[in-house]
């Protein structure tokens, strides 16, 4: 696998980006935990010239709030056919499967970890998703499990040392 060629990170929310809990509030409203080191790391990955997507069966107040925070140009709720819309996502920006990893948890994610040129599953996911993922997260999902991708990609492509000079005397 050439990381290299990684240009687009596709994320499930639910079960990825949280730990799969939905809180419903007694007024109806939902609530969702996410974790801020996956935060991090989606900015980090941004400032390396990359872009996210978020690619969610549910549609969910606080999945648009979490990506307008991450300023995340392309989301997709209420999708319960991931494949069609990533193919499509691809198509307009011009890249290829090679070019995408995405990270899931759960069956519907299986047809894009298959797709994705580097398909993932967070540690919590099903079995049958860990079978078919080229990697699996040591880190459950809403606990850092997006943020250990995204530093693996960065770290396997070369860019990693580049965006530490932020950080570093």
């Amino acid at each position: 696998m050439d990381f290299k060629e990684i240009k687009i990170l596709a994320l499930d929310v639910d079960g990825v980006l949280t730990d799969g809990t939905l809180i419903i509030n007694a007024n109806g409203s939902e609530s969702k935990f996410f974790n801020v080191l996956d935060g991090h790391g989606l900015r980090m990955w941004q400032r390396a010239g990359l872009k996210a997507t978020l690619v969610s069966g549910r549609a969910s107040e606080p999945t648009k709030r979490r990506a307008e925070q991450l300023e995340i140009e392309y989301v997709f709720q209420d999708c319960h056919n991931k494949l069609p819309v990533v193919e499509q996502l691809l198509e307009q920006l011009d890249l290829s499967p090679a070019n995408m990893a995405f990270i899931g948890d759960d069956l519907t994610d299986m047809p894009v970890i298959r797709y994705a040129g580097f398909g993932v599953a967070v540690a919590n996911a099903v079995d049958e998703v860990k079978q078919c993922a080229d990697y699996v997260t040591t880190r459950p999902g809403g606990s850092g499990a997006v943020r250990e991708v995204i530093e693996y990609i960065l770290r396997n492509s070369g860019r990693w040392q580049e965006l530490m000079k932020r950080y570093l005397p």
